[in-house]
């Protein structure tokens, strides 16, 4: 077992990436508490999946930003390297010859901060999770 030396948590993996301090409740939070040189980006995000998915609330689930309606339809998340993009398994499957450039696993895909955001194909990602409500 290994315990964060700041908050105290016990986790199995050393070093285990998780959130030190209080839960976040609002989207406008979770984005305040990331780096500053990461914040900007994290806006662009989320301004993207607030256009794409105009009648989604927008929430905090699973400790990120959610947008939902009916369902999860997308998250999103900041570390250290990158923002974890989570439509779903079947998501990843159906643009996976557009995703070629990015790491992927099964329902998430990885885009590096290095790298310029593909917020086109962000938002037509979020749009095919809310039509086909493939994300659960």
């Amino acid at each position: 077992m290994w315990q964060c030396p700041k908050c105290g948590r016990k986790f199995k993996n050393t070093s285990q990436d998780h959130y030190c301090g209080e839960p976040v409740n609002t989207v406008d939070a979770y984005i305040a508490a990331q780096p500053e040189q990461v914040q900007p980006l994290l806006d662009q995000v989320r301004g993207t999946l607030r256009a794409a998915l105009p009648e989604a609330e927008e929430r905090i689930s699973w400790s990120m930003p959610t947008y939902w309606r009916r369902h999860n339809i997308i998250h999103f998340a900041a570390f250290k390297r990158h923002i974890g993009l989570y439509p779903g398994a079947k998501a990843i499957e159906n643009f996976s010859d557009r995703l070629t450039e990015y790491k992927t696993s099964k329902g998430a895909v990885q885009l590096l901060y290095s790298k310029p955001l593909p917020l086109p194909l962000l938002a037509e990602i979020a749009k095919w999770c809310y039509e086909t409500e493939k994300h659960r």
